[in-house]
């Protein structure tokens, strides 16, 4: 029986800011596209992976769906990065990409026959006047991360909007988003506003009072539309959580719910266990369950981004309840404690001081990380954890033990000292493994393992000296 685990794509695959959306009996990912060690976020064209709903574990590549200088306005100076898009089936049964044209602050619109074929430049979403969105100077504010829904009536709605509390890169192009989320419905020609348009979910400039504090909006807008209730889902001003508020209508008032998942599993843990940066994704209802994807951080800097989901629970009032980051995210369960996993699958990660929050590119220092060898590729994915010190610590939730009685550890470096295994964060020692080593290349290091039969989380932490690359553990 195969299993899916996180990442649950490729290794080599950076996508962050998935939106999931279910056409014909398959979920599709719709996501940026973030070239390995790149400079910048979102530097890739647009690819699209999709699954059958009734088998999560079964991603297929569809190709690049849409190319930069596809867009008509595109130039190469500016226009060096696609960001989050969002897709959506029209009236005219055609589905609809909306994405965000870096600093020309403009949204652009590609239009398919299907879900995932080569999409074709149709126009940039405008004014009732033909102004572009993002181009009236006198009272725009900064658009970003467009996220499009279709309501059951088959009216379309738009939101967008981009909400620091302070100085930020992009404010030098328009002003501040001191209100909140927009939205706004669109025509049927998919690319004019109906005005007025609406704020809808708070920012730090106008949340007091209103529920939403310490959480406000910032950035990801994505809607969705949960048995007659609408949520709106977004990354909030902490940046490594996605929130969601609720309301009764698609542009009207929206009333703080929760956190959804924290990259960092901040709100179920007293700490960070993993390291943080910006998250971005949304919710989807795939065969009867509720999956919220997200995206998590790798190589020490935040421009290269992996897709990650876990399962979430809905509460019978509609709350949802945080869903925890795991290992298995998609998988429906607990992995088997059986064969090889590479150690990349690991759900938290820290140095013995704690985690970082990744912006631009931290220092090596006593951290470590998730990275692969060599450049940019869409094949031959080899990502491992770089830079296992002393009192590094990965974690795995959860695995299905039976009857298991050794484990191995793959690992490379130049190291001295033992790694400890643990049953959980602050767990039983199930065994520890005596470490010598001095190779360039991957060697096995076996340990007993004295554990119960169940669901059980595993812990990994090193000490000692030098610094090893954990590559895979073997039950």
């Amino acid at each position: 029986m195969s299993q899916v685990y996180n990442p649950y794509l490729p290794s080599y695959e950076y996508i962050p800011d998935g939106e999931p959306h279910v056409f014909d009996g398959r979920v599709y990912i719709y996501g940026s596209h973030d070239k390995f060690n790149g400079e910048f976020f979102c530097m890739n064209d647009y690819i699209c992976y999709s699954a059958p709903v009734n088998d999560l574990t079964k991603w297929t590549y569809e190709g690049v769906i849409w190319r930069k200088r596809d867009d008509m306005r595109y130039t190469p100076l500016i226009m060096k990065q696609l960001y989050a898009p969002d897709v959506v089936k029209g009236k005219d049964n055609r589905y609809y990409l909306y994405y965000f044209k870096g600093s020309q602050g403009v949204i652009g619109v590609a239009v398919c026959d299907t879900p995932a074929g080569k999409y074709e430049y149709y126009g940039h979403v405008k004014y009732p006047d033909g102004t572009l969105l993002g181009k009236n100077h006198e009272k725009d504010i900064w658009q970003f991360d467009p996220g499009v829904f279709r309501d059951d009536d088959g009216r379309i709605y738009l939101y967008t909007g981009f909400a620091p509390k302070g100085p930020n890169p992009f404010t030098q192009f328009r002003p501040v988003n001191s209100k909140g989320a927009m939205g706004v419905e669109l025509e049927d020609d998919m690319l004019t506003i109906k005005l007025p348009y609406n704020y809808i979910a708070k920012s730090q400039h106008s949340s007091k009072g209103t529920g939403y504090e310490g959480h406000e909006f910032f950035e990801a807008s994505s809607m969705r539309k949960f048995n007659g209730k609408y949520y709106f889902i977004y990354s909030s001003v902490l940046g490594h959580e996605l929130c969601y508020a609720v309301g009764d209508s698609p542009l009207g008032e929206f009333k703080y719910g929760g956190t959804l998942v924290s990259i960092g599993d901040v709100g179920i843990s007293n700490k960070p266990l993993n390291y943080l940066g910006n998250t971005h994704g949304s919710v989807e209802f795939i065969n009867g369950k509720y999956y919220v994807f997200y995206h998590r951080q790798t190589n020490r800097h935040c421009h290269s981004r992996q897709a990650c989901a876990e399962e979430i629970k809905m509460n019978p009032d509609g709350t949802f309840t945080q869903a925890e980051v795991t290992s298995c995210g998609l998988n429906g369960g607990p992995l088997k404690a059986s064969g090889m996993y590479e150690a990349r699958i690991a759900c938290n990660l820290f140095s013995k001081e704690g985690v970082k929050f990744y912006t631009a590119k931290i220092r090596k220092g006593i951290h470590p990380y998730f990275t692969q060898s060599g450049k940019d590729r869409e094949e031959n994915g080899d990502q491992y954890i770089a830079n296992f010190k002393d009192g590094a610590t990965c974690g795995f939730k959860y695995f299905d033990f039976k009857g298991n009685k050794h484990i191995t550890i793959g690992i490379r470096g130049k190291a001295n000292g033992k790694m400890i295994i643990r049953d959980g964060l602050d767990g039983n020692i199930v065994s520890t493994i005596k470490i010598d080593l001095n190779s360039k290349d991957y060697e096995d290091f076996v340990g007993d393992l004295k554990i119960e039969d169940g669901i059980k989380p595993l812990y990994f932490t090193f000490k000692g000296t030098g610094k090893l690359d954990f590559g895979y553990i073997e039950f």
